[in-house]
């Protein structure tokens, strides 16, 4: 498993973890805090959580709660713990099916010699937005996998290679052989 594979699978855990943190926080800041500040300081931790959780708990540890439990004390930071968490995950459904990230797994492919799943990448991020360069890229990774008659089709749709770049340039010299 590669670092990329790796952080790709912590940061989604690290957002979850930091939603609920941010929900306990929102939850206990209720008891001592106006609802405004107890909001503050969950949004605060969410984004910061490294910085405003130790905080935080220093805070608490010199105020006291203040009056009888807050009314729906429950519900509202469940309510807030759906809302972030459903946000978050909608972030990560979205931002995987990106133009972007498909031509980020490309080029992870490209890195370990993966030619089938580059190709496949950069077919998904055509069919997402038609570049000339994508398509020069996907020309010069089916020249480098052999499949020739395809790469020829789209090096005639992609933009023309400059001069200087000389993976281009030995990609088409392989299709016209």
């Amino acid at each position: 498993m590669s670092a990329g594979q790796l952080f790709d699978l912590i940061m989604p855990a690290a957002f979850a973890a930091s939603a609920l943190i941010s929900t306990w926080v929102l939850a206990s800041a209720r008891k001592r805090f106006q609802f405004y500040y107890a909001l503050a300081l969950a949004l605060s931790t969410l984004f910061l959580p490294f910085i405003i959780f130790p905080l935080y708990l220093v805070l608490i540890m010199f105020r006291p709660p203040v009056g009888p439990p807050k009314r729906w004390r429950y519900s509202l930071p469940l309510l807030y713990a759906a809302i972030t968490l459903s946000s978050i995950g909608a972030y990560f459904y979205f931002d995987s099916r990106s133009v972007d990230a498909h031509l980020a797994r490309a080029t992870q492919a490209k890195l370990v010699e993966d030619s089938t799943t580059a190709i496949r990448e950069y077919r998904a991020a055509l069919a997402l937005e038609d570049n000339p360069h994508t398509r020069k890229l996907l020309a010069i990774e089916l020249a480098n996998a052999g499949y020739i008659a395809e790469a020829i089709v789209e090096f005639q749709l992609a933009e023309p290679c400059e001069p200087e770049d000389r993976i281009c340039a030995a990609a088409k010299a392989r299709t016209k052989q």
